[in-house]
């Protein structure tokens, strides 16, 4: 997409983030003017790609599933910043395009998710978030979004006009720990604390580890 094209939609898509939605953005001084980074939100909707989008003047590529559009829409979407990953392993044509694309000084967007939560509450980070940052060591900017659930929340067939807010935390270097850690341990680590500073910006409770999801199934079990 040319810088023209790519800018008059930014335009517009930002300026029906304000006038509808009352769009705010927060930390934008987090994100550099220039370089490669990752920036990992959490996922509550489908709308939260836009608005991630359009939060700094910078252009962005995005990481999402890569079933989450029509077939036919797929050039068009790729052609705006989609990078499609598959879900059932991991998707090594993804997410060495992402490496590459933070290697030359761009910005690309992950979910560490993985999907929308379906009830709001904050899920598990995926080791894919980890793999980006050990091929790149680049620092990740986390980054909490409210609102866009409320806007269309799963199922939903129509928008509501409801505020919505972002706010970027301050970059996180992993290099003293990719010294100490690598492999799936080091995975591991970059997801849990991306997770956990992505619930300290909104102030939400971070994602439960399994050792509590169990005990808390085994709670409702013996209600």
């Amino acid at each position: 997409m040319s810088t023209v094209a790519y800018g008059i939609l930014w335009l517009l898509a930002n300026g029906v983030g304000r006038l509808l939605f009352r769009y705010r953005v927060g930390g934008r001084e987090h994100v550099p003017a220039r370089g490669g980074v990752l920036i990992a939100a959490n996922h509550a909707s489908y709308v939260d790609i836009p608005f991630v989008g359009v939060s700094v003047r910078r252009r962005m590529w995005f990481l999402g599933r890569q079933d989450l559009f029509l077939p036919g829409l797929r050039p068009v979407i790729e052609w705006l910043g989609w990078i499609p990953i598959r879900q059932d392993r991991l998707d090594r044509e993804g997410f060495d395009k992402a490496v590459r694309l933070i290697q030359d000084g761009k910005i690309v967007v992950i979910y560490p998710e993985g999907t929308r939560t379906p009830d709001g509450i904050l899920r598990r980070g995926k080791p894919g978030i980890g793999v980006i940052v050990a091929e790149t060591g680049c620092a990740v900017i986390p980054a909490h979004l409210s609102g866009t659930r409320d806007v269309l929340p799963p199922g939903a067939k129509w928008i509501s006009l409801h505020p919505v807010c972002l706010k970027f935390g301050a970059p996180i270097d992993f290099s003293e720990s990719a010294q100490r850690s690598s492999g799936k341990e080091f995975y591991q680590h970059v997801s849990r604390t991306v997770m956990s500073r992505i619930a300290d910006l909104g102030q939400v409770a971070p994602p439960e580890g399994p050792v509590k999801r169990r005990t808390a199934a085994l709670s409702r079990k013996a209600e």
